[in-house]
């Protein structure tokens, strides 16, 4: 019996052996027709440059799909057939992308001029909220003291204040390590022609902040923005007799104890609300999340990157169809992108359709940038390129680092 089973055994190994042997020899003739179709691919790319044709004709690629399926004995057979050549063609596109964007006949049209970095001196900066809120924070730390600085009630007010020539940046909160998103402000990228010029990342560090003659033992009550009471709930527990009051932000609840005038009122904000405001730090660090980090971009008028810029977003609307999603990002990877990050909103004439918002590491004056945009604007139904920045800015990075000691 066992001698029976390793002889089966035996025989099996023997025909899977043969199996491989042929699929290779398979694999050669694949792989020598794939390199036959790619050079086919650039003559095809050729001649609709000569025709002033785009590199993706949908219409045809169905109809090829379409002629392939027949071909196909079963459904299971079909459908392999129709993933193949999809991404066969897919190959096929990028390939003509690359070749246009080597012989400069790319055509697709970028509005960005390099510069040689962002100052701060003589221009001048809005943001939402009040004197000593985060955003103001995060201005400072970017631009330092030379930049003149003003504040509007809403994330719309400040990019109108930059669209209609008010103010030379605008400085916005797009996401937070704890809360996520800031939803309303990516859906402003598309609602003005701003750009991104620069980004910032600004901890988060809330304080427990009170009058001069104040103490922690005498407070009963405590004024914040309803997410700088959640943020410090571990603090608040603490102090479970305190009563928490929301305010529309952290810089307006330091207002609210200054006008006040009770030492039995505090507030949580930040420690340049305290400076501002002629308050106290009662405690430093009340926040539960001491890694709680805020992302804020820089906006601006003109498209401008600078060379050291490091990253792209964008943003694109694509086919609701099987593939289209993979089939667009697949340009950043075909690339030897690093993509940063993908979110997606609802399109609000449209539902249940979504735009999507994409990072990705590189710069504008790269051949593979370019050559992935291209692609993606062939793919994509709209492509916005919403800016190519980098953290702080690169001319900035001793600015920042030289400002946070005013905060």
């Amino acid at each position: 019996m066992k001698n029976e089973r390793n002889g089966r055994e035996q025989h099996a190994a023997e025909r899977l052996s043969g199996i491989r042997e042929r699929l290779n020899g398979i694999d050669v003739e694949m792989a020598a027709l794939f390199r036959e179709r790619q050079r086919l691919g650039a003559e095809a790319a050729r001649c609709k440059q000569e025709l002033g044709k785009q590199v993706r004709d949908e219409a045809e690629e169905e109809r090829k799909l379409s002629l392939i399926r027949q071909l196909a004995v079963t459904p299971f057979e079909a459908q392999g057939l129709s993933e193949l050549f999809r991404q066969m063609m897919a190959i096929s596109r990028k390939y003509q992308y690359q070749l246009r964007e080597n012989d400069g006949t790319a055509g697709m049209p970028f509005p960005f001029r390099r510069t040689d970095g962002l100052t701060g001196k003589g221009k001048r900066v809005v943001y939402q909220g009040v004197e000593g809120a985060y955003s103001h924070a995060a201005a400072l730390r970017f631009f330092g003291s030379d930049a003149e600085y003003f504040h509007v009630p809403s994330f719309r007010a400040a990019q109108e204040c930059v669209s209609e020539g008010r103010a030379d940046y605008a400085i916005l909160p797009i996401e937070n390590s704890s809360a996520g998103q800031v939803g309303d402000v990516y859906d402003l990228l598309l609602a003005f022609e701003n750009s991104i010029v620069g980004e910032i990342y600004l901890p988060v560090r809330h304080c427990l902040l009170g009058l001069p003659q104040a103490s922690i033992n005498g407070i009963r009550r405590v004024y914040s923005h309803p997410q700088g009471l959640m943020q410090c709930q571990g603090f608040l527990n603490e102090h479970r007799d305190w009563d928490q009051i929301s305010q529309a932000n952290t810089a307006m609840a330091a207002m609210k104890v200054v006008e006040e005038r009770d030492p039995g009122n505090a507030a949580i904000a930040s420690a340049l609300s305290a400076r501002l405001y002629g308050l106290d730090i009662l405690q430093e660090g009340v926040n539960d999340n001491r890694g709680n980090t805020t992302r804020f971009l820089i906006l601006s008028s003109e498209k401008v990157y600078t060379q050291t810029a490091g990253k792209v977003s964008i943003c694109f609307e694509i086919a609701h169809e099987s593939g289209s999603l993979y089939n667009t990002l697949a340009h950043i990877i075909f690339n030897n992108l690093n993509m940063n990050k993908i979110e997606s909103r609802p399109i609000p004439d449209k539902p249940f359709t979504y735009r999507f918002f994409v990072d990705f590491e590189g710069n504008l004056s790269d051949a593979a940038v370019l050559n992935a945009l291209s692609g993606i604007a062939g793919e994509a139904e709209r492509l916005r390129i919403l800016g190519n920045y980098e953290e702080a800015g690169a001319s900035q990075k001793e600015v920042a680092d030289n400002n946070t000691a005013m905060l």
